[in-house]
C-alpha cells in the first residue's frame, strides 16, 4: 500500500513539475505566469465569456488567485470585462483580439505537449486514465472536506513504534 502511495505521489508530482516548467517557459514570452495558461484555455473554450466565479471553478483555483490573474490579464489587454455591475464576480470576462491571438498560440503548444506526452497511449487507455484520475481527485476532495478517518486499532501504530522510528 505504501509503495502504491509513493508511486502515485511521485508520479503526480513529476507531471505537475514538468507541466509547470513547460507552461512557465511558454507564458514567459508574453510576460505572464505559467499558471495563467489554464485561465486562457478555459476562456478560449468559452468564447461567450465566463464570470470570475466560473473561471475559478473551471480551473480549480481560489478566488484570490482568480482576482490576481484577471487583474494582470486585464491590465495587459488580454481580457476585458463585459456587462455586470462593476463587480468582478458578476461581470462576464472575454478574451480581447490580442488575448485570442495569444491563446491560440498557447492552445497549439498545449495540444502539441499533450500529444507528445501521450505517445504510446491508446485512446481507450487515455479514457481509462482520465476517468481514474477524476475518481481519485473526487475522492481526495472529499477526504479534504471530511478528514481521514481514524484507522482501526489493530492498524494504528503504537506510540512506542513511532518513537523507535
Amino acid at each position: 500500500m505504501l509503495e502504491r502511495f509513493e508511486k502515485f505521489t511521485n508520479t503526480v508530482y513529476e507531471i505537475q513539475r514538468c507541466w509547470n516548467r513547460i507552461a512557465a517557459e511558454e507564458m514567459e514570452f508574453y510576460g505572464l505566469k505559467g499558471a495563467y495558461a489554464v485561465y486562457l484555455i478555459a476562456m478560449y473554450r468559452r468564447p461567450e465569456g465566463v464570470t470570475a466565479t466560473q473561471l475559478g471553478q473551471l480551473c480549480s483555483r481560489d478566488k484570490a488567485d482568480v482576482s490576481r490573474a484577471v487583474a494582470v490579464l486585464e491590465a495587459q489587454g488580454i481580457l476585458k470585462k463585459e456587462s455586470g455591475s462593476g463587480n468582478l464576480y458578476r461581470a462576464r470576462l472575454v478574451l480581447t483580439e490580442y488575448g485570442l491571438a495569444i491563446t491560440e498560440s498557447v492552445v497549439r503548444k498545449a495540444e502539441a505537449a499533450e500529444r507528445i506526452a501521450g505517445e504510446g497511449i491508446s485512446a481507450e487507455q487515455r479514457e481509462v486514465l482520465y476517468s481514474a484520475l477524476k475518481t481519485v481527485s473526487e475522492n481526495l476532495r472529499e477526504l479534504c472536506r471530511t478528514g481521514i478517518p481514524n484507522p482501526a486499532p489493530e492498524e494504528a501504530p503504537v506510540k512506542e513504534q513511532l518513537s523507535e522510528a
